[in-house]
């Protein structure tokens, strides 16, 4: 098959870990999105309450077989995955691909029927861009999506808080205001989640997606 490679580098990742949108563990199985077919048999239909879906977007997760996440692939991608039966389906999106003969549901998760094996030490880089795109884009406090986004200290570090996945959430700028030198607890502010360490590799053969789909988030903790 062929590798799943792009341009995509990010400058805050190792080449080595295959986080900065190179080839990585993972290529080696993950195929070219860009030769994707679903043959002559299978003419899509896409049919789903409000807005068109792109068939070629890195939507649908894939997970190992041992569900830990390897890769975002698009959904041609994961549909001929599963009609292969490379793969099966874990969590299906609120839509369908509609043949002649019958409904797909479409896919937001699926896993690898056979195990991809990847270098023991595996982390993504902790840095500002990585922080934002865990968070995908969006105020941990209000819920905001975009805009003028800052980093916060959960733990301010005039308390003690320290530069880690686990206290630095994405903000916007009035929250970050709002909460100042607090604990969320003391500006009566609640986190949408609790900050954490991922394991995910964020670059895809697409580029980031602009937001993680909530269904992905148990399996990325």
């Amino acid at each position: 098959m062929a590798r799943a490679s792009g341009p995509h580098a990010d400058a805050g990742t190792s080449p080595a870990d295959g986080l900065d949108g190179s080839d990585g563990p993972t290529a080696g199985f993950l195929p070219d999105e860009s030769v994707d077919e679903f043959g002559p048999e299978f003419v899509p239909q896409l049919v789903r309450p409000g807005k068109p879906l792109n068939l070629n977007a890195p939507s649908v997760l894939v997970l190992n077989a041992s569900y830990e996440p390897l890769h975002v692939c698009s959904i041609k991608r994961a549909v001929t995955l599963l009609m292969d039966e490379a793969a099966e389906r874990v969590e299906d999106a609120p839509a369908f691909l509609r043949s002649p003969s019958t409904n797909f549901p479409v896919p937001s998760v699926i896993r690898l029927r056979r195990y991809v094996r990847r270098p023991p030490r595996y982390h993504v880089a902790f840095n500002r861009r990585n922080v934002f795109r865990r968070d995908g884009h969006t105020c941990q406090y209000c819920g905001r999506s975009g805009g003028d986004l800052t980093l916060d200290h959960v733990l301010p570090r005039s308390r003690g808080g320290r530069n880690t996945w686990e206290n630095i959430v994405t903000a916007c700028r009035e929250c970050n205001s709002r909460k100042r030198d607090r604990t969320p607890e003391e500006a009566r502010m609640h986190l949408t989640r609790r900050p954490y360490a991922p394991r995910f590799v964020f670059t895809t053969a697409y580029g980031q997606p602009p937001k993680l789909d909530p269904s992905w988030e148990k399996y990325l903790g």
